[in-house]
Formats: structure tokens, sequence, C-alpha cells
């Protein structure tokens, strides 16, 4: 992945666009990633306090800078033989008939929330009030971006002809059709989770979300064929005008690929901007009750998600604020900051020395209600940033072993082993705290690049190296290496989570809810 030139007979080209960061991977037939370039996404705006948004060409812009970047490392554009494109999760993009951006994307940490719609049929109000799932449809109502723009910029949404996620878009500017995958359809938008495609027209989403059907875009399996390069995009890509792109799934549903979790037993704990835990399962099972089962990176099978909505975006935040050393050592060293935090968990033993942190710096479902916040309790004189840091990697694995512990109650299947990605993977102390945490074994990858890797196993089943994708993900997938949980820090941690983590949340939920009426 340096310098020398790279010509394979052909390559397929993983689009990975992130939170964070856009990536541009070369993978072979075996699944090694020949090159990478990657692009830090840094130019989001907040145009009001809580709201997040980025140019739409902006967008573009950064997948076409991202392949340029790659050939600059020598890739052979002429070998890329196929493209997949895997991005973010929510992020809504509206375009005119002529499939112009009509305002900024509206990115799926936008905090902004629309007042009650009033559309649903009195039929259905009385079946969710049986079914005590109000709040929950309420608080859809409230979230689905068309909602607001229907209340605060209605002449807007009037225009929009096309109504996209971000999967959508980057997909209709490379093939010039207004296709997506299935597998992408993660997003407050009317779609249908157990049948993988768009509700039916009875269906009550219609009432609650502010969108037409002609807004959307037509849907393909995962693994399909949505078009192919157009010109204009070979031009501005410098791919080869033709070659197929094809339907790929969410970021998270790749890394759950890319990481070879499709068997019972095997979860995949992504240690991402959204720390979540993953399992593969061809049945549909709502984790927690009346919240959807996500498509799978694999044809009409699901993914049993559990979310911890900030994740190790907290390890950003704790740089930001408390990490100034860390930082300017590491801009003096030319390395990233996240990797000189080691030192501060090397300076800590197993539970922080009881400070407990609950890591719910926004609601998560499942967990909490729209009161959700965050917690740090059992500070002592004796305390310190490092004491303070590793209570919040340790409250992630907390969070994570909870989400473990309902997704084996509700599908009735045991999780044996864990399989580890994302940025914070990287880490080897963290990995440790992870397997220790959980007390299960981890598996890590010397390529950390799991959403990348999973879309190129979806690429290289669609053009027929492997017969199946299930085939290409275990040709693919490379080795690992083990990690085995401390029978001394798991069993601290575990009388830790039962006697002071799991209770915690209980206690404060009153304290929270009279904040949450006093804003």
């Amino acid at each position: 992945m340096n310098g020398s030139s790279v010509r394979e007979s052909s390559l397929i080209l993983a689009i990975d666009f992130g939170t964070q960061s856009v990536r541009a991977l070369a993978y072979t037939q075996s699944g090694e990633c020949r090159a990478k370039h990657q692009l830090t996404i840094d130019q989001y705006q907040h145009p009001e306090p809580g709201w997040t948004e980025h140019d739409v060409e902006g967008f573009w812009t950064l997948l076409t800078a991202s392949c340029q970047g790659l050939w600059a490392k020598g890739v052979d554009p002429a070998a890329i033989a196929a493209v997949v494109v895997t991005t973010q999760r929510a992020t809504v993009i509206n375009l005119d008939e002529m499939g112009r951006p009509l305002r900024p994307a509206i990115i799926w940490t936008d905090q902004r929330r629309a007042p009650p719609r009033g559309r649903l049929p009195r039929l259905w109000r009385i079946l969710f009030g049986l079914l005590r799932v109000r709040p929950i449809v309420e608080n859809l109502e409230a979230e689905a971006e068309a909602n607001w723009l229907e209340r605060y910029q209605p002449e807007l949404l009037a225009q929009t002809a096309h109504f996209l996620l971000l999967s959508g878009y980057l997909n209709y500017r490379l093939t010039g059709e207004l296709k997506d995958s299935a597998g992408s359809q993660v997003g407050y938008v009317p779609f249908d989770f157990k049948k993988q495609d768009w509700c039916v027209d009875s269906d009550w989403k219609w009432h609650s979300m502010a969108i037409k059907r002609y807004m959307l875009p037509s849907l393909r399996a995962v693994g399909e064929t949505l078009g192919a390069v157009t010109a204009e995009a070979a031009k501005a890509t410098g791919l080869p005008m033709g070659a197929p792109v094809i339907a790929g799934a969410a970021d998270k549903a790749c890394e759950v690929l890319g990481v070879g979790a499709l068997e019972a037993g095997a979860a995949s704990v992504s240690c991402g901007t959204t720390a979540t835990i993953n399992t593969t399962r061809s049945q549909y099972v709502e984790v927690v009750p009346f919240m959807p089962a996500y498509p799978a990176a694999l044809p009409e099978h699901f993914n049993t998600e559990i979310q911890v909505f900030r994740g190790f975006w907290m390890v950003s935040w704790f740089l930001e604020q408390f990490g100034e050393a860390e930082r300017r050592r590491a801009a003096e060293r030319g390395v990233p900051a996240e990797t000189l935090l080691d030192e501060l968990l090397a300076q800590t033993e197993p539970g922080a020395d009881g400070l407990v942190l609950q890591p719910f710096w926004n609601p998560v479902l499942g967990e909490t209600g729209p009161e959700g916040r965050g917690s740090i309790v059992g500070f002592k004189d004796s305390h310190t940033r490092a004491h303070v840091y590793r209570a919040l990697i340790e409250g992630l694995a907390f969070a994570l072993r909870s989400g473990k512990e309902r997704i084996e109650r509700r599908t009735k299947t045991p999780i044996s082993c864990i399989r580890l990605s994302g940025g914070g993977a990287q880490s080897d102390q963290v990995a440790q705290i992870v397997a220790d945490v959980l007390n299960l074994p981890v598996e890590r990858f010397d390529d950390c690049e799991a959403s990348g890797r999973g879309a190129a196993m979806l690429g290289a089943a669609a053009i027929g190296w492997y017969p199946s994708i299930a085939k290409a993900s275990k040709a693919m997938l490379g080795e690992t290496y083990g990690i085995a949980p401390d029978p001394e820090a798991a069993k601290r941690y575990d009388a830790l989570y039962e006697g002071q983590y799991r209770p915690l949340y209980g206690r404060l939920k009153s304290l929270f809810a009279r904040q949450l009426t006093a804003q």
C-alpha cells in the first residue's frame, strides 16, 4: 500500500464514505487491500446548535478526489472491474427534477426535531395506543427530516423530486440512474425492513412521513448491478466508463460482512463513531421491540443491531476537552493523537479505581428514553484524567455487553466470539478491555478496513469471482489474531457491571427526566 505501481488483472474499488472520512480502497480477489486513499470529511456545517449539514456537491467532490488519489498511488484505473459504495446511514439529500441539490444534506447526527404531524388515521392511533408504542411512533415523526422540512421549509419540500440517502445520491452520480441498494435503506424513510422494500401503499409510515413514493429511488437487492459508470462520472473520477456499479449496503452491514460475522454465535463489534454490536440472521427479529432489524449485506438476511449512538466519537470528545498534551505531542511526532491515549490506559487498573461512566451522551434505544443523558459517578480526589479515560472506554464496553445480552435474550442464541473492527479496534488495550468486559475471545484483523472489505466482497461475488457473497466473505476474510479475556480482569468487570453499571441508569432516570422538562 505504498508507492510501488499496483497493476492487477482486475480489482474491486470499494468507496467507504463514513462520517469522519471517505476512503477509496482497491481490493484483489484474495481480499488484499492493495492501496487506499483516505480524505477527512471536515466541512460539516452547524447553522444552529444541534444541527449538522454538509454541502451535497462537496460529497461528490470528496469521492472523486479519493479516486484520483488512488490512481496517484499507482493503481491502474483500467484494472477496476467493479465499483461498490458503502456509506454512513440516514443522511438525507433533496434533489429537484433535474437532479440538482435543493439544500445541504442533513447528516444523521443532526438533532433537529419536527412537531407532531397528526396525520395518522384513527384506527392506527387506536392500535398503537393499545400496543403502547405511541411514543415510538411519535419519536419517528419527530426525527424524520422530511417532516421538519414540511413544517419549516415547505416550498423546498414541494420542489423535491428525489429524496435520497447519501448512498443513493453517490450511486446516482456514478451511474446517472436513480437506483439504490435495499441494503442501504437505514433512515427515516417509509421502508419495510422485514420485506426489504418500500412500504405498501396502506402502510402507516406514509401517513407519518412527508415523503411521496415518486420521490424515492428504485431499489435493488444487495449484490445486484445498479448501472454502469457514465462518461461524465468517468471524467470526474478517472474510473473506466462502463464499469459496473454494484448495490452495496450500509457501512455497519458491510462491517459485519467484512469481519465474517455471518454464522450463529459470532458477533461484530464496531468501535466506530457509533459503536455497535451486530449479529446476522436469516429470520427477522426485533431486538428492541418495534425497532427494526436492519438489512444485512447478504440478501434476505438481517442484522440484529444494538447501538451506542455516540460510541467511539467520545474518544474524539475526550481529546478535544482533555487531551491537549496528546494533541501537541501527536503533532510533533506526526501520528494520530488517539494512539497516545493508550498511555493513559497503561497508568490505571481495570475498574478505574471505582469510577463508572455511562456513555449515553445522547439517548440510546433500548437503554434510555428521550431523557437519556450520560453520567460519570464515583469521583475521588485521587482520580486523574487517566481514570476518566479508562472509565470512558470501560463504559462503552459495558454498553456493548448490555447490547450483547439483549441480543442473546431475543434471539435465544448465545454469542461465543467477537469480531472487532473500527478505529478504536486498532488499540491493543481497547481490544483487551472489550474482551475482558464481555468475557469472550476477540478476533482482530491486520486490515482494519472492515466496511470497505465487506463492500469488496459484494463486488467480488457480483462479477463472478465467487459463487456467493458468503463464499466471497470466507475467501477474502484474511488472517485474524485473537485476544483472550484475562480471568482476573473479567471477574472484576463482572462485579462492576452487575453491581454498579446496570442499576445506575434506573436510579438516575427520574433526575434526567426532570432536567429534560426544565429545559
